[in-house]
């Protein structure tokens, strides 16, 4: 990977597997729910935390979460959750582990609803990404109206860790915004998978 590319400066000097996320995943449109429920689950855990422990822990979580399967992870029992705990693969909070089974079983209740996650959670944006032209990483917010109004949704749904913050950097994952300052070789691509 070329030091000449510009890239946003949160994905500057850090590891190659942060530098890979930035470059090939963040931003990029993600319609399909399998990736949908992955990210719920990645960016609640990571509340607290920094992104690359939870990059660090993401083969932990995708072998002890069932390949991010919410169907398997809503059937998860207590004595799972348990097991769980005691794996040092993923973040061992007790609170963040009960809660993605939970979130799973309202994302199929969503499912149930809409026909797809997916379906549902664009409707915030109106079916395409939000194209933002922030020139600072320091530009970008935490928050945003839409993020508001779906953690408030979600919430009401029954989801958990789903505050605006983390709806918001959720958001920004799965290509409902494009938040790759426009001096990034990123901004641009991603845009065009956008339209």
């Amino acid at each position: 990977m070329s030091k000449s590319i510009t890239r946003c400066k949160w994905a500057e000097g850090v590891s190659l597997d942060y530098i890979r996320y930035h470059d090939e995943e963040w931003g990029v449109p993600a319609y399909d729910d399998r990736t949908q429920f992955e990210f719920l689950i990645l960016e609640g855990a990571q509340a607290g935390l920094s992104w690359s422990t939870i990059l660090n822990k993401r083969e932990g979580y995708r072998k002890l979460f069932a390949d991010f399967d919410p169907g398997k992870v809503a059937r998860f029992t207590k004595k799972r959750v348990e097991k769980l705990l005691l794996d040092p693969a993923i973040v061992r909070n007790r609170l963040k582990v009960e809660s993605a089974v939970t979130n799973a079983k309202a994302f199929l209740q969503v499912q149930e609803e809409f026909g797809s996650f997916g379906e549902y959670i664009w409707g915030f944006v109106d079916g395409k990404p939000i194209q933002n032209k922030f020139k600072e990483d320091s530009d970008i917010p935490a928050t945003s109206p839409g993020s508001d109004a779906l953690s408030k949704d979600l919430k009401k749904r029954g989801f958990r860790f789903v505050g605006s913050t983390i709806i918001y950097a959720h958001m920004q994952a799965t290509g409902m915004v494009n938040d790759h300052v426009t001096a990034c070789f990123r901004h641009k691509p991603c845009a065009v998978l956008g339209k």
